[in-house]
């Protein structure tokens, strides 16, 4: 499920550790939640999309894709 104020975008990146978000995939959506609620990063300003909102966007922009659900870190 998609944050209300973001649910337009399908990719969001946070600014403190350069990761953008599949926010189609569950996985990567929850824990994009977990980290807007726990880290205030939208009240931080630390929350960017993208336009045109692709991934290659926000490579484009510096961010690296979170890891994929299903795989490790490693």
């Amino acid at each position: 499920m998609r944050h209300r104020r973001l649910e337009h975008h399908r990719f969001i990146g946070t600014r403190d550790d350069m990761v953008v978000h599949d926010t189609d995939d569950a996985v990567q959506a929850e824990a994009l939640a977990t980290r807007l609620e726990a880290d205030d990063l939208i009240g931080r300003r630390l929350v960017s999309t993208f336009g045109p909102d692709t991934l290659e966007e926000a490579c484009n922009r510096g961010f690296r894709p979170a890891v994929p659900s299903g795989r490790s870190a490693t």
